[in-house]
């Protein structure tokens, strides 16, 4: 056979076979989209159930959650006609404005303390490293108030972990300080510190360009140069922070202070329980447990703390859970919070 017949055969039957293949392929197409199109209307059927459940489940959490978040943020415990008791408040973490230490939560709860019928003394439970000299003092002078106010209760402030700076502050308002023997108490001091990056930005070829009005407005600037009259103001001003700092721990201590010749009482030094004892910044040495059952006598306690709502509880632990998450997905160190 020539090649002329071959290709006029091949393309005979190319011609007659090709209608009832593309019939068969038309079917086959058919049948492959109806099966794609159930098994889609299948997951789209199957998202919008678990959407569903999810939103439900969730809705129910939030109404669960908001539910407790509408009562008094105070712990219904710390209501009266719970029989005599020894009311506390806890003093954990930083002490500033946008902390849970702030003043007006410990001094909201230092009151309902005071004023239970019930509470036979008040309690302090101090972990902190101190904060904002403005909040401590807010405090200390809420403390002397409820003092006047309620001279037959006793204001005890027991130190655990730590009661420095801005906490001891507050501490020294109380008719007495407790601490462990490993307690670490102190620093009676002021501290403001930051950074020069003048050098930087000019090795850098930054330009920096600065408005004000007024001559010290912007003394602070990291990027300016230390103005050596700016250094002498800030530290007398950290200077009358100190004196006043100073001045409220020797007017709640007394003369329980031991003010010896050379001493480093305010130098901004921590000691421990056992050298507090000694040096007269602490009273004794024992747990809240302890100073309730032996010094106050009455071992029952009872927690006035005012505290996060449930609701900010779980919305700030879900926000530090996502950044956590992040930051583990982006390979970054862990997210880590304030408290």
């Amino acid at each position: 056979m020539s090649d002329d017949q071959w290709r006029e055969n091949t393309t005979t039957d190319s011609v007659v076979a090709g209608p009832e293949s593309a019939s068969k392929n038309s079917k086959e197409w058919k049948l492959i989209e109806k099966t794609m199109g159930s098994m889609l209307k299948e997951q789209r059927r199957s998202r919008r159930w678990g959407v569903f459940f999810k939103l439900l489940g969730f809705g129910y959490l939030l109404f669960v959650v908001l539910m407790f978040s509408s009562k008094n943020e105070v712990f219904d415990e710390a209501m009266p006609g719970k029989g005599a008791h020894t009311a506390f408040v806890d003093i954990e973490g930083m002490i500033a404005a946008n902390q849970e230490a702030n003043a007006d939560a410990i001094a909201g709860a230092l009151r309902k303390a005071f004023e239970s019928r019930d509470s036979v003394a008040v309690m302090l439970r101090i972990n902190s490293p101190g904060g904002s000299p403005v909040q401590s003092g807010y405090v200390y002078d809420e403390i002397k108030r409820l003092r006047a106010k309620y001279p037959e209760k006793k204001l005890y402030s027991v130190i655990s972990d730590l009661g420095a700076s801005g906490a001891y502050y507050i501490a020294a308002a109380s008719d007495e300080i407790w601490a462990d023997k490993a307690s670490l108490v102190g620093s009676i001091g002021v501290t403001a510190a930051g950074f020069g990056f003048t050098e930087t930005i000019n090795k850098l070829g930054i330009e920096r360009r600065k408005f004000t009005s007024g001559q010290h407005k912007a003394f602070l600037d990291p990027f300016s140069p230390l103005v050596e009259e700016e250094k002498v103001f800030w530290e007398g001003v950290l200077r009358t922070t100190h004196d006043q700092f100073i001045g409220k721990v020797k007017e709640g201590r007394g003369n329980r202070l031991k003010l010896t010749k050379g001493h480093q009482l305010f130098s901004g030094l921590i000691w421990t329980g056992e050298q507090s004892l000694e040096l007269g910044l602490i009273d004794g040495l024992g747990s809240p447990g302890f100073v309730a059952r032996e010094v106050i006598g009455e071992e029952e306690m009872i927690d006035y703390t005012v505290r996060p709502s449930p609701f900010k509880r779980f919305t700030d632990r879900l926000g530090v859970s996502i950044g956590n998450a992040l930051a583990r997905n982006l390979g970054l160190a862990e997210f880590r919070s304030l408290q």
